[in-house]
């Protein structure tokens, strides 16, 4: 069979087939699919006798090949990418957006005036009373099952009172609450006399209840959101002991705001731990309860010196404010941390 055909027909030289496979080494575009037998040999003997092929091959330098294989590998590269492309474009636009695809989304979760919980754990929350749960109740102490149900039911309209009534989240003196706490109880009293004219680190309203100064906060809507509950146990001297345990979402933008402006989620949670005294063991009134001990943790709702107020950070205002230790507000796993003194240093929200 003469050097210049092929088995299958082909009329292709010896020489004529070096180059060509040299080319398709390169990149080239017209490189066959499927080469014959004999281009397949020549292939062969190029790769293991360069002398043994055409004068072309003798003409390249040592760092010729190594250029065509770099080549060759970029333009695999190509290739694979232009797969990537075809089979999984969402992920190639992922990549290639980077910051930009991120801060949409980041702005897709913000709140506003229309959706003052999107992007928030407490979307799905119950709204107002609804989110505050009591249990059955039973016998316990100086009380039997119906006086305990009674007693429940007012320890929640205290929770409801002094943080959900609109009045009182717009700075009005929550009478219907202080209303519920024995006027017996000296220290509690003398707090209350106090904290409304003059606020101080250790006589705070907000220990009690949540306000916010409608001179430069208004809510956001008529929804508060709620989580927690009430629980109780036999306390001293026979006593019913009512633990209310219950986080509070407050939305609220400036009190100037106008259309689209920027939303602030004021998360407050609070433990109260109220006793209902036997009259007979313990100087009260009838339908009040004493006050055993009061904490609070929040977020947003400001880290300065005590107003008797809660003062939501808005604009730049938040990254001074949030310089404490990482908290979740949402986060009901673990116990209420402060005493609600404004000495504690405030919590930097991971989640808002």
């Amino acid at each position: 069979m003469g050097r210049g055909t092929e088995s299958d027909g082909s009329s292709r030289s010896d020489e004529e087939w070096e180059r060509f496979l040299r080319e398709s080494v390169a990149g080239a575009a017209d490189a066959p699919k499927e080469p014959s037998a004999r281009a397949r040999d020549v292939a062969r003997r190029v790769r293991t006798d360069p002398r043994g092929g055409s004068e072309g091959w003798r003409g390249y330098t040592p760092a010729r090949p190594k250029r065509r294989t770099g080549r060759y590998l970029i333009g695999l590269l190509a290739s694979l990418a232009l797969l990537v492309v075809a089979f999984v474009p969402g992920r190639v636009v992922d990549l290639f957006a980077g910051e930009d695809h991120h801060a949409p989304a980041e702005a897709g979760r913000r709140p506003t005036v229309d959706e003052p919980f999107r992007g928030s754990p407490a979307a799905d929350w119950a709204s107002g009373a609804e989110g505050i749960s009591m249990p059955p109740a039973g016998a316990v102490g100086w009380m039997n099952a119906a006086q305990v149900e009674q007693a429940l039911a007012r320890s929640r309209d205290f929770v409801v009172t002094s943080g959900l009534d609109r009045g009182v989240l717009r700075g009005e003196r929550p009478e219907q609450a202080i209303a519920l706490i024995n006027p017996h109880q000296k220290d509690v009293q003398d707090l209350l006399k106090t904290a409304f004219q003059t606020p101080t680190e250790k006589n705070d309203p907000l220990l009690l209840f949540s306000r916010f100064q409608p001179s430069s906060t208004r809510l956001v809507g008529d929804v508060v959101k709620t989580k927690g509950g009430l629980t109780y146990r036999e306390g001293e001297r026979g006593a019913l002991q009512v633990t209310a345990d219950v986080t509070f979402v407050y939305p609220v933008t400036r009190a100037d705001a106008d259309g689209d402006d920027e939303v602030v989620r004021t998360i407050v949670r609070r433990e109260l731990v109220l006793s209902w005294d036997d009259p007979d063991k313990v100087t009260t009134e009838p339908g009040t309860f004493s006050i055993v001990s009061y904490k609070y943790d929040m977020t947003n709702g400001g880290c300065g010196a005590p107003t008797g107020y809660l003062a939501p950070p808005f604009g730049k205002e938040r990254g001074a404010d949030e310089s404490g230790e990482q908290v979740d507000p949402y986060d009901r796993s673990a116990p209420v941390a402060r005493g609600g003194s404004a000495e504690d240093e405030c919590g930097r929200a991971i989640r808002s």
